[in-house]
């Protein structure tokens, strides 16, 4: 997509490039780490995320071809750059909380069942703040194109983030209890910013 780089984007880029260089990286593993770093402020991001360029090359041709795109919760989705496209998020739906009310899910892990109905194989998945979301997506059969999985949180994180890397699932992810919807939307938002470029 053409968008307009402001000014502060490109001093903060700037800035960011001459505390670390990171051009030994992959070129979509560069783009992801160097936009979770410019969304958080964090150069800790530099050794704590996990990247796959196979599989971060796989959603974006699947970004491409118009995949879905599902989030955990709308703070994630709102700071997706949209570019005319759809986010499911069914987190606040009432079939999500009948759902969860007779399972004994949490919302948010419901809520993955319930947008797996609707999207079905080959979706982009982004979670960026509930652990559980990530931990019931894995146990699914979803067939995911990527898995942006950076939720944050002392309970639950840090293991869902790894039992996402054992899954064998494409993915983004974190090492630790670090993460949020700025960061999981900025990894997203990178891929995005690559869609026309071949």
């Amino acid at each position: 997509m053409t968008r307009l780089v402001h000014p502060i984007e490109a001093e903060s880029y700037r800035i960011l490039r001459s505390r670390v260089d990171l051009t030994h990286l992959p070129p979509l593993t560069r783009a992801v780490t160097e936009r979770v770093v410019h969304a958080s402020a964090d150069l800790a991001y530099v050794t704590e995320l996990v990247c796959d360029e196979a599989a971060l090359a796989g959603g974006l041709a699947a970004l491409r071809a118009g995949a879905p795109i599902v989030t955990d919760v709308w703070m994630v989705a709102a700071g997706i750059t949209r570019a005319g496209r759809e986010i499911v998020c069914p987190v606040a739906e009432p079939a999500t909380a009948e759902l969860a009310a007779a399972t004994g899910l949490t919302r948010s892990a419901a809520a993955v069942r319930v947008a797996l109905d609707r999207v079905g194989p080959g979706a982009v998945w982004v979670v960026g703040c509930a652990p559980t979301a990530l931990a019931e997506l894995i146990t699914l059969d979803a067939a995911p194109a990527l898995v942006v999985g950076l939720p944050v949180g002392f309970v639950g994180a840090a293991e869902s983030k790894a039992a996402l890397r054992a899954s064998g699932l494409p993915a983004v992810s974190n090492v630790g209890e670090k993460g949020g919807s700025a960061v999981a939307a900025a990894a997203l938002n990178a891929l995005l910013y690559q869609e026309e470029t071949p």
